[in-house]
């Protein structure tokens, strides 16, 4: 009796075991507001984005030279954000940002740079004897630009000295630079930083 109570009392151990996991690994999904800032651990992230972009766009439109011409729109070319970090950070989200909000603001134009071989595609096939002279493009007519936008992204990666503790903390530290230089001097006009800077905090024993 003693054994069949034994058998048992391992069977449901093991029975609730089962259950606790298929019940501990089952997904779930929720939406979540894009404005909310989430983060998972110390790294780079979305929220992270829309941060150091809307501190510098702020920054450019209410300084020289974009604030000090009313009359009209400057045209900017972006050549890209560097990633001088340790991570792999697609910054082309960052200039994409950058340029939506800025375009938005209405106090500037931008020369589409990822599209050029395609507008030059465009233009040679109109040209090639299948688009009529009274509706195909004007060559020579693209607007030049007055202003490269450019910047570097940059991290610093702290850890805890090696002790005996409960937890391990973790220090990330980023730094946006971006700057904007006038294509006919070669003077840089504008430039601004923005950082963010975040500890986590890791129990040695966890799940």
């Amino acid at each position: 009796m003693f054994l069949n109570f034994f058998k048992k009392s391992i069977f449901l151990g093991f029975a609730a075991m089962v259950l606790f996991m298929m019940i501990g690994c089952s997904a779930t999904t929720r939406d979540l507001s894009p404005d909310e800032a989430i983060h998972y651990d110390e790294g780079y992230d979305f929220s992270d984005k829309k941060a150091i972009v809307s501190d510098l766009v702020e920054s450019l439109l209410n300084k020289p030279p974009l604030v000090s011409r009313l009359d009209d729109r400057p045209v900017l070319i972006i050549y890209g954000v560097a990633n001088r970090t340790s991570e792999h950070i697609e910054t082309d989200g960052i200039t994409d940002d950058i340029r939506q909000e800025i375009l938005q603001s209405g106090k500037a134009r931008f020369v589409n740079k990822v599209q050029r071989d395609n507008i030059q595609s465009e233009s040679d096939y109109q040209y090639g004897g299948n688009v009529s002279a009274e509706t195909r493009l004007q060559r020579a007519r693209q607007v030049g630009a007055e202003y490269m936008l450019s910047g570097t992204l940059r991290s610093i990666k702290k850890k805890q000295p090696k002790q005996f503790r409960l937890t391990k903390r973790t220090l990330q530290y980023y730094s946006l630079t971006l700057e904007l230089t006038d294509l006919q001097t070669g003077l840089i006009e504008w430039t601004d930083s923005t950082e963010i800077v975040r500890e986590s905090s890791q129990p040695f024993i966890g799940w």
